[in-house]
């Protein structure tokens, strides 16, 4: 294996995580601990990460891959410090989603997938999020934000901004 390995802390959580399941079924564990190599190694997976979950639950990484590009909280790239996941199904659409995905592309410059130079903001889009009463709407981080306008994408921008430069 390469450079990217767990911490004493990361490691410690990782075998929290596989201890909730059976011996022998420590693949039911991959969805959490995608997670964990997410926050630890950057924000992102890459194949290296992929790699090493697959060596740390002793499965085939195929297995590891088909599971982090089918669920769209994974990141296979490097984001930005905010993502804005922004549903485009049915029920949004209805609502106008295609509209604040293209003012959002016009407003940071940038189209599904990609992230604005500055690194704080990547655009993607996504199916379903659960919330089809509170049309259209976006995930950003652990949090919905539902009835999406213009106005309320600027005020996000905005905050997130905000938050960047305090942080820094």
């Amino acid at each position: 294996m390469g450079f990217m390995k767990f911490n004493e802390q990361q490691l410690a959580e990782f075998n929290r995580l596989v201890a909730r399941y059976p011996e022998g079924k420590q693949k039911s564990a991959l969805l959490p601990v995608l997670h964990l190599a997410q926050e630890s190694f950057g924000g992102w997976l890459s194949e290296e990460a992929l790699n090493y979950v697959a060596e740390l639950l002793q499965i085939k990484p195929i297995e590891v891959y088909e599971v982090a590009t089918f669920y769209s909280m994974y990141h296979l790239k490097p984001v930005g410090k905010y993502v804005f996941e922004v549903c485009q199904t049915g029920p949004c659409m209805l609502r106008g989603s295609d509209n604040i995905i293209q003012y959002i592309e016009n407003t940071l410059g940038i189209k599904p997938g990609e992230t604005t130079t500055d690194g704080l903001f990547t655009l993607k889009t996504v199916e379903c999020l659960g919330a089809c009463g509170y049309a259209p709407m976006m995930q950003l981080g652990k949090h919905y934000k539902e009835h999406l306008t213009k106005e309320k994408v600027d005020a996000i921008i905005e905050e997130c901004r905000k938050n960047a430069a305090v942080n820094n």
